[in-house]
């Protein structure tokens, strides 16, 4: 009987080491598996709060969280001191991933100069109710510029396209695109090149400029392109070749003849 009690508390004993054994090892199992998981990940900067465009980002508008190394895009931060002080050129919305692209640096000054894109300048012009797309223009939209002068008399108006597909920066002091109605407003400021600045300031001056909205879809057509390189440069658009003047018909000869007494002669007459 003794026995017997021996050999059920061994087996009994030998049971329990088995089941902690499996416990122990599937804990180690899992555990590598964390690490193995911490290993693949890294950390990522996203937007905490949206972040409206053209406004300085700050430390409050940003968080840090951890994502697997294969689906973060390269060009993301992964620490908020790196973003902390850049200009947003786009909307940053919440729980977005932070790109350099969707930021610019700050380097002092207004935060505007930042949004410029390498090359550009921004100049405003001053609108109306009409100029300004009666106050539906938002920052971020594209325009044309349209030129009206006078040439000569008083009905002979002269309109022509002189600068196409420019971006507005700011509507009167605002850089922001939260909002809906249409606001009037004073002026405009546009992303402009050097030479489409001059061109701009020649405009205006010499007559009344008005913006026309561009569909953002909306792709350049190399017709768009050649008519905007011209206006640049101050060159106007070919002309048709002038027809050459009408020949004149040949003079038509007629022989005459002429008699004299008993001598006779033949004279070419020409009309």
């Amino acid at each position: 009987m003794k026995r017997k009690g021996i050999f059920a508390m061994f087996a009994l004993s030998l049971l329990m080491a088995l089941g902690a054994a499996g416990v122990a090892m599937n804990w180690m199992q899992e555990q590598g598996g964390e690490n193995e998981a911490l290993a693949d990940a890294t950390q990522v900067v996203v937007a905490a709060l949206q972040v409206p465009f053209g406004t300085t980002v700050q430390a409050s508008d940003l968080k840090v969280v951890t994502m697997p190394k294969d689906v973060v895009p390269p060009s993301s931060f992964n620490d908020v001191e790196s973003v902390v002080g850049r200009v947003s050129n786009q909307v940053i919305y919440p729980g977005e991933i932070v790109l350099e692209g969707r930021v610019s640096e700050h380097m002092g000054g207004s935060a505007l100069a930042a949004l410029l894109d390498p090359g550009k300048r921004a100049m405003s012009v001053r609108v109306d109710d009409v100029v300004g797309v009666a106050g539906f223009l938002l920052p971020g939209n594209r325009v044309d510029v349209l030129s009206t002068k006078r040439n000569g008399s008083r009905n002979n108006v002269e309109t022509k396209t002189v600068l196409r597909n420019l971006k507005v920066l700011a509507v009167d002091q605002i850089a922001s695109q939260e909002r809906d109605g249409p606001v009037i407003v004073r002026a405009v400021t546009l992303e402009v090149s050097t030479k489409e600045a001059e061109s701009l300031v020649k405009a205006t001056q010499e007559g009344k400029v008005q913006l026309t909205l561009r569909n953002p879809l909306e792709k350049e057509g190399e017709s768009d392109l050649l008519v905007a390189q011209r206006s640049v440069m101050n060159v106007d658009e070919p002309e048709e070749p002038a027809s050459p003047p009408p020949r004149r018909a040949a003079p038509v000869r007629h022989q005459v003849q002429v008699i004299r007494g008993t001598q006779s002669s033949t004279v070419s007459v020409r009309n």
